[in-house]
């Protein structure tokens, strides 16, 4: 398993794809608002990949239906 896999089963449901990404873009606001570049920088590269991983790339195909039947 790869260190940051986000195309688990967990992440079918679009309304948890749009959420993790959201909260990941929304903290590098906040940080980047109140000083915190270098955390603003990390969440926004963490929002950025979820995005790309998410949005651009995320294939919801029959691999993914069959890890979901596995316990």
């Amino acid at each position: 398993m790869k260190f940051f896999e986000v195309r688990t089963p967990f992440f079918r449901p679009l309304w948890r794809r749009i959420l993790a990404t959201a909260i990941c873009l929304a903290w590098a606001l906040f940080e980047a608002m109140n000083g915190g570049y270098l955390w603003a920088i990390l969440f926004g590269a963490a929002g950025g990949l979820l995005a790309y991983q998410f949005f651009v790339t995320f294939e919801d195909g029959p691999a993914l239906r069959e890890k979901d039947d596995t316990p």
